[in-house]
C-alpha cells in the first residue's frame, strides 16, 4: 500500500484541511451489512467518512459474515486518528486530503504526524 506524505499529495492536487470526527458509528441497520460511518466536519462543510461494506448480517440472521480486511481497515484508521478504543474517535481532529466540492474524502491523515491513510488503495492492495 502506497504511503503518502503531505507534499505527495499537494502535489497530486489534493487540498489539505483540519476536519473534527464528530461520532463513529459501526452498523447493520441499512441493508444487512455491517459500516463504518464516521461524520466529519472541517470550516464550512462535512461529510461522512467511511460508507464501505465490511461485514454481512442484520438481526436475526443465521448467518454473518465479516473479513479480515474489514477489521484491519477500522484499525488503521484509529491508529491514524490515534485511539486506542473505537469509541474514543467522538471529538477527535483529524487531516483531510480533499480534490473539490462532491468528490468523496478517502484520506485522512493523523493531525500531528505526517502519516496518511487511502481507504481506497488499502482496499485496491488487498484485493490483489
Amino acid at each position: 500500500m502506497k504511503e503518502w506524505t503531505q507534499k505527495e499529495l499537494e502535489e497530486a492536487g489534493y487540498k489539505i484541511e483540519n476536519a473534527q470526527i464528530s461520532h463513529a458509528d459501526l452498523s447493520m441497520a441499512d441493508y444487512g451489512v455491517l459500516t463504518l460511518e464516521m461524520p466529519i466536519t472541517g470550516s464550512g462543510w462535512g461529510c461522512v467518512y467511511g460508507g464501505r461494506v465490511i461485514g454481512q448480517g442484520y438481526l436475526g440472521a443465521n448467518e454473518f459474515k465479516g473479513s479480515p480486511m474489514g477489521i484491519e481497515y477500522i484499525m488503521r484508521i484509529m491508529d491514524i486518528v490515534g485511539v486506542e478504543k473505537f469509541n474514543e474517535m467522538s471529538g477527535k481532529y483529524i487531516r483531510v486530503a480533499r480534490t473539490g466540492w462532491g468528490n468523496p474524502i478517502r484520506i485522512i491523515g493523523n493531525l500531528i504526524e505526517n502519516r496518511w491513510f487511502d481507504a481506497d488503495r488499502f482496499f485496491e492492495n488487498t484485493k490483489e
